[in-house]
C-alpha cells in the first residue's frame, strides 16, 4: 500500500517519497518496506536507529524524524490512534459470506439476514433474530428469543443465553458467556433458595467482548453494557450491573451485582468493584484496586500495597495491625505535651 493512499483515507500530512509499505511494525523492528509511529517519548531513542521506511510522528518531531536521509514521514496529532487507524487499513476485518451451514442446526421461528453467514456447529434456538453480515464461528449456541443487530461477530463457542440482545457491530471472542443467571440466593434456615433471574443481559452497539468473559443477566431488571464499551479477557460482570459508554475493562476485573459504572471510565486489570456502588463517569481506576465505597466524583483512583519481598511485607503488615494503637497513643503524647506546655505558660 501507498504511502499517498494512507493519508488519503486517513488524512494526516505526508513528507517525503511515495514509498510502497509493506506492514507495519515496531520502532525497533521495523525494516525498509515498513511503516512504524512514535508516541510513547521513552521511545524516542530509538527513532534515529529505526529502518522503517517511514515513522508516523507529531509536526514537533517532524524534523528529528526526518534526520535520516530518505526517511518518509506521516504527520498526525496523534500517531498512536493513527497507527491503530493504519494497523485496521492492513488488517481488515472478515466479511460474511452469507449462508447457513448445513451442519449448523436452526429452530423454527428465526430470521436469519440472507447475508449474515452461520458456520458449522452453531446451534440457534427458537424465534432468533440476526441482522445483515453477521458471523457466528463454529461452536457458537444462541438461546431462544435472542436478536443480534448488523455485523455482529461471534467466535467459537460463544454462548448467548436466552432473550438477550445485542446491537449492531458486537464482537464477542471465544469462550464468552452473555446471559448467565445472576448469583441470587436466598437462605431458607437450613439452605439455598434460588432466585429466579428474569432479566436478560442488553449490549449496545460497538461493544468488544474479551474471551471466556462472563455477563450474567439481571435478576428483575437487565444487565446492561453501553455503547462503545471495550472488555477484555476473563472478565467478570455480575447481574444488574450497568458499564456505561466507551467503559474499557482490562482483563480479570469482576463487578459485583448492581454497581453502576459510568461513562468513559476505565477499570484496571483485576481491579474488584464490590456490589450496588454508583462510580462517576470519567474516573480510572487503577490495576489490582478494590473499590468497596461509590465513587462521587471521577479521578484516578489506586489502592494497590507496594509490592515487597515476603519478609518485609509480614513486618508491614504487623506495624499496620497495631496502626490504631499507635494513633491512640500519639494522641495521649499529644494531649500530654499540650497540658505540659499551658502549665508552663
Amino acid at each position: 500500500m501507498k504511502l499517498s493512499a494512507i493519508v488519503t483515507a486517513l488524512g494526516g500530512e505526508l513528507r517525503g517519497d511515495d514509498r510502497e509499505i509493506r506492514c507495519l511494525a515496531p520502532l525497533d523492528e521495523a525494516g525498509a518496506s515498513d511503516i512504524t509511529f512514535l508516541a510513547n517519548p521513552k521511545y524516542r531513542s530509538q527513532l534515529a536507529a529505526t529502518a522503517a521506511a517511514a515513522v508516523i510522528v507529531k509536526p514537533a518531531l517532524a524534523e528529528e524524524a526526518a534526520a535520516k536521509v530518505g526517511r518518509s514521514l506521516i504527520l498526525a496529532a496523534d500517531p498512536y490512534l493513527y497507527f491503530a487507524r493504519v494497523a485496521r487499513l492492513f488488517s481488515p476485518l472478515p466479511q460474511a459470506s452469507g449462508g447457513v451451514h448445513p451442519r449448523a442446526v436452526v429452530a423454527e421461528g428465526c430470521h436469519i439476514a440472507a447475508s449474515s453467514e452461520v458456520r458449522e456447529l452453531v446451534s440457534i434456538g427458537r424465534n432468533v433474530t440476526i441482522g445483515e453480515r453477521c458471523i457466528l464461528h463454529p461452536g457458537v449456541v444462541i438461546g431462544d428469543d435472542v436478536s443480534l443487530g448488523d455485523d455482529v461477530v461471534l467466535y467459537p463457542n460463544v454462548v448467548v443465553y436466552h432473550g438477550c440482545r445485542l446491537g449492531s457491530r458486537v464482537m464477542v471472542h471465544a469462550g464468552a458467556v452473555i446471559g448467565a443467571d445472576g448469583f441470587g440466593l436466598a437462605w431458607n434456615g437450613d439452605r439455598w433458595f434460588k432466585i429466579p433471574q428474569t432479566g436478560v443481559v442488553v449490549i449496545a452497539d460497538d461493544v468488544e467482548i474479551g474471551a471466556n468473559t462472563t455477563i450474567d443477566r439481571g435478576a428483575l431488571s437487565d444487565t446492561v453494557i453501553g455503547e462503545g464499551a471495550k472488555l477484555d479477557n476473563q472478565i467478570q460482570i455480575a447481574h444488574n450491573v450497568t458499564v456505561g459508554a466507551h467503559t474499557a475493562m482490562a482483563g480479570c476485573a469482576a463487578v459485583a451485582g448492581s454497581t453502576r459504572i459510568g461513562a468513559r471510565c476505565t477499570i484496571g486489570g483485576a481491579a474488584r468493584i464490590i456490589g450496588h456502588l454508583e462510580i462517576a463517569d470519567g474516573t480510572h481506576v487503577g490495576a489490582g484496586t478494590l473499590i468497596s465505597k461509590s465513587i462521587r466524583k471521577a479521578d484516578a483512583y489506586t489502592a494497590v500495597y507496594p509490592m515487597a519481598t515476603h519478609k518485609e511485607w509480614l513486618a508491614n503488615a504487623a506495624h499496620v495491625r497495631h496502626l490504631d494503637d499507635l494513633v491512640t497513643r500519639v494522641k495521649q503524647l499529644e494531649k500530654a505535651l499540650s497540658t505540659a506546655q499551658q502549665n508552663k505558660d
